[in-house]
């Protein structure tokens, strides 16, 4: 569960970074699609801990 819950982050934070960077160039979109992914994951992964057993 706790990998599933990072996996759901990590989407999630990518689509964010992906559509803040897109209003300013394709690198940009995709460099904080990089770094969506890691905060997503981390706090994804943050969760499953902190809420199931």
């Amino acid at each position: 569960m706790k990998r599933l819950l990072g996996m759901i982050g990590a989407g999630l934070g990518s689509a964010v970074g992906w559509w803040l960077g897109a209003k300013i160039g394709f690198m940009t979109a995709f460099m904080l699609s990089m770094v969506g992914t890691g905060f997503g994951l981390y706090y994804g992964s943050r969760a499953a801990r902190q809420w199931l057993p």
